[in-house]
């Protein structure tokens, strides 16, 4: 095994990185400094992953939604009890997450790393189902589902996508469907354990006060050997339109929440340089020091609690987006907008672009020394093919004319508003 260093020229961080003989992508960042320890394992596997072709295969595979949410929580299981039980012997806090494109098992601890690390690696690696708790599972999920069906903030941002595409299964709640959970079987877990919870499909990442040789040792002892196979993930033909410009839904809220962006044109992978020069163009654009920002809360529009940005971007999909609580959602919308058209028109100001820039490079660079940041960001970034420094190192380097091309993602026909509104 060769230990890589990567090390970043403008900060002095280094992390470590290695393929592991079994397949696995390892990253280890060492600091001395911390009381706590931080690890996370990775597959890129989540809720789009319903369509796939494996490369050691010829045809691909559709499966039902929700499978990936439902092994995240079946994993956890054994013959011999759960990993929460083994967990509690070494004083670990465990937790665990289904996202679009991954699912990750994650700890934290100040003490026993490397039996944490063991119970990690070994109760990942070691499916376990039946059709009993296949079923049991079936029936925990679906109340889930029906909690999610009531929650406002989950609403307004699925009633947003599904108003946004129209095939592509970023649409899809995260745990699937009532109807789709209820197809699954034990087969169909078993599948797509074995296909995405290949070790050459994974990465582990560790953050904090621990030595390299022991993480290692660890590794060499709990990893299985995985045959080195790869998956293609496949969508059905995404139309450039929207499905719709609005979509309201009435909740029990005391104050409308609100979901605005643009679909941005599928195709073309986005490279750490193309989401920078978004992130800092949200900066200029919606900000707390933005022109926009200010006028809205002053025309009492939103309130700085609730509003927010996001570039939420992946495998066929990407959108700008914007959020929070407003007496008049459309109104909101329309200030967002004629901003957007006042920078295409007048260009983004040189100082408004040199102070968003120095926000989001002093973001970043904060989070350096954040446990749980810096772990999950090492999975994110390696997932998808992607490098915090070079990320770090993009970011830094953007000019003024970089952002301001990313005005034309922006368009009008492709705008989208949801809104969930009191009964």
């Amino acid at each position: 095994m060769e230990l890589q260093t990567i090390t970043s020229k403008r900060t002095g961080d280094s992390y470590y990185k290695l393929k592991h003989p079994t397949g696995l992508d390892i990253f280890l960042y060492p600091k001395e400094g911390n009381s706590v320890t931080y690890a996370v394992l990775g597959t890129k596997y989540g809720s789009i992953d319903n369509c796939f072709q494996r490369s050691d295969e010829k045809e691909p595979e559709t499966v039902p939604a929700g499978i990936a949410h439902f092994l995240e929580h079946k994993l956890f299981e054994s013959e011999d009890g759960d990993a929460f039980q083994r967990y509690a012997k070494t004083g670990a806090s465990a937790n665990a997450a289904t996202e679009f494109e991954s699912t990750c098992y994650l700890f934290s601890c100040t003490a026993q790393l490397y039996e944490s690390l063991e119970i990690l690696l070994d109760f990942v690696q070691s499916p376990y189902f039946t059709e009993q708790t296949v079923k049991k599972e079936q029936g925990i999920i679906g109340q889930e589902i029906r909690m999610y069906d009531d929650d406002p903030q989950w609403r307004v941002m699925f009633n947003f996508l599904q108003a946004m595409y129209h095939t592509h299964p970023v649409r899809i709640d995260i745990g699937g469907t009532i109807e789709s959970i209820a197809q699954i079987t034990p087969e169909h877990l078993y599948r797509c354990y074995h296909t995405f919870y290949n070790l050459n499909n994974m990465a582990l990442a560790i953050f904090g006060k621990f030595q390299v040789e022991k993480i290692l040792e660890v590794c060499d002892k709990i990893l299985k050997p995985s045959e080195p196979i790869s998956v293609k993930r496949i969508f059905q033909p995404e139309p450039e339109s929207i499905v719709s410009p609005y979509v309201e839904q009435q909740l029990s809220v005391a104050m409308p929440l609100f979901q605005f962006g643009y679909k941005e044109s599928i195709g073309g992978s986005r490279k750490e340089r193309d989401i920078a020069a978004v992130e800092i163009l949200l900066e200029v654009l919606a900000s707390n020091a933005s022109p926009l920002f200010q006028s809205l809360l002053e025309r009492g529009l939103v309130n700085e609690s609730s509003f927010g940005y996001e570039y939420f971007e992946g495998s066929g999909y990407a959108t700008a987006m914007f959020s929070g609580e407003s007496k008049d959602p459309k109104a909101v919308a329309d200030a967002i907008a004629a901003e957007l058209h006042r920078l295409c028109q007048e260009g983004i100001p040189r100082d408004a672009f040199e102070r968003s820039k120095r926000a989001v490079y002093g973001e970043i660079i904060a989070a350096l020394n954040n446990t749980s940041s810096i772990s999950h960001a090492l999975i994110s970034f390696s997932l998808k093919g992607r490098e915090l420094f070079t990320y770090i190192d993009a970011l830094a380097e953007l000019k003024l004319e970089d952002v301001q091309q990313k005005l034309a993602l922006f368009q009008k026909e492709k705008s989208v508003l949801s809104v969930v509104s009191p009964l």
